[in-house]
C-alpha cells in the first residue's frame, strides 16, 4: 500500500491498538458521540443520556446510549448488571418527569414549545387519540420508535392518562425495551 491508503490503513491500526491499550473497547463509529461520556463518567453517562432522552431533551437515540454500555460491559469496563439497571431506572424517571412536565403544562406547553421538535397540533390529535384507543399499551409501543419515545411521558400527560397507569406501562416498557 502506498500514499494516502496506507497512512489510513497505519492510522486505524494505531487508534484501535491505543485503544486496547487503554483498556476501552473499539466502539463503531456511530457510537463515538458516546465514546468520551463514558470513558469519563461509565454508568453515569449513560443514565444521564437516557433520562434525558426521555423526559423529551433530542439527545442522541438511546439505543447508542445502551449499545456502547453493553460494548462496554462485555469488554469488562463496565458491569452488565449496573448498565441494565441504570438504563431501566434512568428511563422510568425521565418519563415520568416527562409526564409531570405534560399533565403541569398541558397542550399548551407542547404546542408552544413543541415546534422546536417539529410537533405541530395534528400530532397531539393523533398523539391523542391513539392514547384514547389503546392505552397504555401506546406507552409500551412508543418506548420501541425514536421520536415517540422522546415525547411518550409528555403526551401522555397530556391526555390525562391516570398517573398509576401511565407508570404500571411505563416501567414494564423500560423493562422490555
Amino acid at each position: 500500500m502506498t500514499g494516502r491508503l496506507a497512512s489510513a490503513g497505519w492510522l486505524a491500526a494505531a487508534t484501535a491498538s491505543t485503544a486496547i491499550a487503554a483498556g476501552r473497547p473499539q466502539l463503531p463509529s456511530f457510537l463515538s458521540a458516546v465514546a468520551g461520556p463514558i470513558d469519563h463518567y461509565g454508568v453515569w453517562a449513560i443514565g444521564l443520556l437516557l433520562l434525558l432522552e426521555n423526559i423529551g431533551v433530542p439527545v442522541i437515540p438511546g439505543e447508542f446510549a445502551m449499545i456502547a454500555g453493553a460494548i462496554y460491559a462485555g469488554a469488562g469496563q463496565l458491569n452488565v448488571v449496573a448498565v441494565g439497571v441504570t438504563c431501566v431506572i434512568a428511563s422510568v424517571i425521565g418519563a415520568a418527569i416527562g409526564y409531570g412536565i405534560g399533565r403541569l403544562g398541558g397542550r399548551t406547553l407542547v404546542l408552544r414549545y413543541g415546534k422546536y421538535l417539529f410537533v405541530r397540533e395534528h400530532h397531539l390529535e393523533r398523539a391523542e387519540q391513539a392514547v384514547d384507543r389503546y392505552g397504555g399499551l401506546i406507552v409500551i409501543i412508543a418506548r420501541f420508535i425514536v421520536g415517540l419515545r422522546e415525547l411518550n411521558g409528555i403526551i401522555a400527560g397530556v391526555t390525562g392518562m391516570r398517573p398509576v397507569t401511565f407508570m404500571t406501562f411505563n416501567v414494564i416498557g423500560a423493562v422490555a425495551w
